[in-house]
Formats: structure tokens, C-alpha cells, sequence
């Protein structure tokens, strides 16, 4: 069977983002692509922001190298050449640059130019791109800011709450009462996903629950609130914890380190047959170590995934949970479009609005047997 497009461009972006520059002909050769399949895939993925091109190689998007296809910030402008609206996205996302996409294809259908800057991994990375957009005389924001850890969320609301051009958070819901509680902002419903989730395993029988998750952005915290209030919440339930996904996945801050469980032995000792695991490479990774520790998947424990980018990539394809992220930048960039050409909707009331995620069920989840010994 033809392997779909968009499945065999997420193997691309799985690669380039695992090893960084990739030679194209070795790249074919791994994937067992064509090399005129290869080329074209890797044109589509750099026009749309998602990699980098170069002189037969193909690396990942950084701040150095923002693609052609996007064009940089500029200042004195043209006369008569209508101003940029920003888009600014972390470096290194792959969940992201899929809402990018949606934001740079809604945008470049409506006519407006767009500035893309990519914001380094360091802390605060965001605040300066904002003000070196601000300062070339883009006209309006979108904004997916990194947010490892609370404290950083925190420290950018004041700044980014008085950017003084109309703003719309992709992926991001501030604290409610905060500066930027009163900005626009369009993001999933992620208590909405782990419900789904949590719904899925119990309708299969399976009672003990473990959420492994990160911890090192707004998204992974929002998992973690969520399944300690569904779990809780579900009589079904007898038991379920929450535990660090990886040892890289909290925010690295001074006295926040959480130590990271042998997944396979917390299984055994809580006697837990359902799972779920965040994001999908970190899910990838723990199912093998499951297997290697004996524990098989469905057949011990049925796993759900978070996050849907590369899930269905796995030797057991990974049921999971997917945000809607292309429709997320899609809706940011119609909320700014609106914002920008109708005068009245510039002092309108703000919007939150919330997408909801879907469940894509595959082969790592099944109704429960036997409980783990």
C-alpha cells in the first residue's frame, strides 16, 4: 500500500529533527524514498517553514536559517507595501511548526507578508525576537512561546501583554487573572484529550492508570493537572499516579527536579495496565523499554500517546490522542486577520477559543486480559 504523504513527511521531520543536517541522498536511502520523491517532499516541507534547505543537504529550521520561502523582518519598507505580521515559533518543535504551517498558509492566502523568527531553547528567547520584529514595523503578532518552566511563563506577561500591536497566543493559555489573561489567544482543549484518553482505556477494562508525562512546557503541565482531576474523578478508577516521562522533560530549574521511575517496574509494583504518554517520542522510546523488560504492548498494557506527530511511526503503531495542530495556527492567523482589517474588531472582546483533539486508535491499545504480575 502507497504510504500516505503526510505520514512519510513526518518521517522526514523525525529524522532531520533527531540528527540535524542530513545529507538528501542518504536521507532517500534510509526512508527508502526516491530521490525525486525525497526532493520535492523536502521543497514542500522548507516552503512551509517546517526545515531548512542547503547545497544537497536538509537540516532543521534555526535561528540562523530562517527558509527563503518565509521571508525575514524587514525595515523601510517600500512605499505603499502594506507591513509584515510576525510569526514566532521556538527552534527544534516539530508539534509547533505543524501550527506554523496553519498560521503561514491562512496568512499567505489572505495576501499579508509575513516575518518568521525562530526563538532559540535559552530562556526569555522570545523577547527579543518580539522587539526586533516591533522594531522593523510589523503590524501584528502571532506567538507559540517555549514556556519551559512557570516561572519563565510568568515572566513574560507583563512585556508581552503591552507589545502594543494586536497579539493572538497559538497553543498557549495563560493563567487565568494574569496580564495576558485579557489577550487573544486559540489552543486545544488538552483536558478534553486526556479525557479521551482516560475514557478509551477505562471502556477497555483497564482500571490502574499511569500517566507518564514531561514537564517542561504549558502543554505537558496542563496533561499533568488533567489526569490528576479526570483520574480522580472516575469511580472506575482504582488507581493512577503521574510520573516524569524522561529524564530531560522537566524545566531544569533549581529545586524542581523530579526523579524519573523505572516505567516497566512502577507498572508491576501498582499493578497499572493502561498508559499514557507524553509527547510521542518520549512514548516511542518507553514502549521499547517495556518490551525490553518483558512487558508487551497491548497485551500487558495498552498505551495511549499524546501528541500524534510521529505515534503511528512505532513498531506497534501508538493509538493517541492529536491535537488539532494545523488548526490551531489557522484559527490564530483568521482571529489576527480580523483583528488587523476591521477597525471596531481591534477593541472587540477577546477571544479564547479552544479547539478539541481527537483519538486515533491503532494497535496499542486493547481490551484488558490479564492484569500485569
Amino acid at each position: 500500500m502507497r504510504e500516505p504523504v503526510e505520514l512519510r513527511r513526518k518521517r522526514i521531520l523525525a529524522v532531520v529533527h533527531a540528527r540535524g543536517a542530513v545529507k538528501v541522498s542518504s536521507l532517500a536511502t534510509e526512508l527508502d524514498v526516491s530521490a525525486v520523491t525525497l526532493r520535492r517532499d523536502v521543497e514542500e516541507l522548507a516552503r512551509a517553514g517546517m526545515l531548512r534547505r542547503g547545497h544537497g543537504v536538509v537540516g532543521p529550521v534555526g535561528e540562523a536559517g530562517p527558509t527563503a520561502s518565509v521571508p525575514a523582518a524587514r525595515s523601510g519598507e517600500a512605499a505603499g507595501e502594506e507591513a509584515a505580521i510576525a510569526l514566532v515559533v521556538p527552534e527544534r518543535h516539530s508539534y509547533l511548526y505543524e501550527t506554523l504551517h496553519g498560521a503561514r498558509t491562512t496568512l499567505e492566502a489572505a495576501g499579508a507578508r509575513i516575518a518568521l523568527h525562530i526563538a532559540p531553547q535559552a530562556a526569555g528567547a522570545e523577547r527579543p525576537q518580539v522587539e526586533r520584529a516591533l522594531a522593523a514595523g510589523v503590524r501584528g503578532l502571532l506567538i507559540a512561546p517555549r514556556w519551559r518552566s512557570a516561572a519563565g511563563e510568568e515572566a513574560d506577561y507583563g512585556w508581552l501583554a503591552e507589545v502594543g500591536v494586536p497579539t493572538v497566543l497559538m497553543e498557549r493559555r495563560p493563567r487565568p487573572g494574569s496580564a495576558l489573561h485579557a489577550v487573544d489567544a486559540v489552543c486545544s482543549d488538552h483536558w478534553y484529550g486526556i479525557h479521551l484518553a482516560v475514557d478509551h482505556l477505562v471502556s477497555l477494562g483497564h482500571r490502574r492508570l499511569v500517566l507518564a508525562a514531561r514537564n517542561d512546557s504549558p502543554t505537558a503541565r496542563s496533561l499533568r493537572a488533567a489526569f490528576a482531576d479526570i483520574a480522580a474523578a472516575r469511580p472506575e478508577v482504582e488507581d493512577w499516579s503521574v510520573v516524569l516521562s524522561s529524564p530531560n522533560a522537566g524545566p531544569g530549574e533549581p529545586g524542581s527536579r523530579e526523579e524519573v521511575p523505572d516505567l516497566a517496574a512502577l507498572l508491576r509494583e501498582r499493578g497499572a495496565t493502561g498508559a499514557v504518554l507524553h509527547g510521542d517520542e518520549d512514548a516511542l522510546m518507553l514502549v521499547q523499554r517495556l518490551a525490553e523488560s518483558g512487558i508487551r504492548v497491548p497485551r500487558d498494557c495498552s498505551v495511549v500517546a499524546y501528541d500524534d506527530v510521529v505515534a503511528a511511526l512505532g513498531s506497534t503503531a501508538l493509538t493517541a490522542v492529536a491535537p488539532p495542530r494545523a488548526e490551531i495556527g489557522r484559527a490564530a492567523a483568521e482571529l489576527l486577520l480580523h483583528r488587523l482589517a476591521h477597525p471596531a474588531g481591534a477593541s472587540g472582546p477577546v477571544r479564547r477559543t479552544e479547539l478539541l483533539p481527537r483519538l486515533e486508535v491503532r494497535g496499542s491499545t486493547a481490551e484488558l486480559l490479564t492484569p500485569i504480575n
